[in-house]
């Protein structure tokens, strides 16, 4: 999700498509947040890592 979210930003700001950069900030913040959850050993969705 973080390599998702990074894509949707370049894109986004490249082309200028603010739908895009909007999204593609959405979508780095919950892969971050799930990869701090999982890195600190809390499962998520019943997963303990996202990376």
């Amino acid at each position: 999700m973080i390599i998702l979210g990074i894509i949707l930003l370049i894109i986004g700001f490249v082309a200028s498509i603010p739908i895009l950069w909007t999204i593609g900030i959405i979508v780095l913040v919950i892969g971050l947040a799930l990869a701090l959850l999982g890195m600190a050993g809390h499962a998520v969705g019943g997963r303990r890592h996202y990376y």
